[in-house]
């Protein structure tokens, strides 16, 4: 499982020009789900990024999660953080879990995280074309990869 994780101000999505959802001060995830990965990875990661000490504390030093700063998250499915560009221009994303397996994969994801966080876990619309907005604070990003399945 990959997770690209950005410290954001705001972040929304829409499709089609509407919008769908968003959150204010806290986390954008983009999340990609691979053929490999099993319940032990989901759980690892939505054990992970809630408790990611990204935020600064009164003294500006990056010492508090998203949970102790109050914030919230938006996690968006992206299949494309599997793409493979090493043997040609055209990326292949053999390495993705197929759609339907990612999709019930990527539900009990957000339901774990917000179980684990206790935030406000937004989302996008699973295999939608979506437009992704945020502002980046700091800038701060992170990119996750739970332990390969033993």
């Amino acid at each position: 499982m990959k997770v690209v994780v950005q410290r954001v101000t705001r972040a929304s999505v829409s499709i089609g020009g509407a919008l769908h959802s968003q959150v204010g001060s806290g986390l954008l995830l983009l999340v990609g789900i691979g053929r490999r990965d099993t319940g032990e990875s989901l759980a690892w990661m939505s054990r992970k990024i809630p408790n990611l000490r990204i935020f600064e504390d009164e003294a500006g030093k990056m010492n508090l999660s998203v949970k102790d700063a109050g914030g919230s998250i938006l996690a968006v499915s992206q299949f494309t953080l599997y793409g493979d560009a090493s043997r040609g221009n055209r990326p292949g994303f053999s390495g993705a879990a197929p759609p339907e397996e990612a999709r019930g994969m990527f539900d009990r994801f957000v339901e774990e995280l917000r179980r684990e966080s206790g935030c406000v876990v937004e989302t996008g619309s699973f295999g939608a074309d979506m437009q992704v907005e945020l502002l980046n604070d700091g800038p701060v990003t992170i990119i996750l990869e739970s332990p390969e399945p033993q």
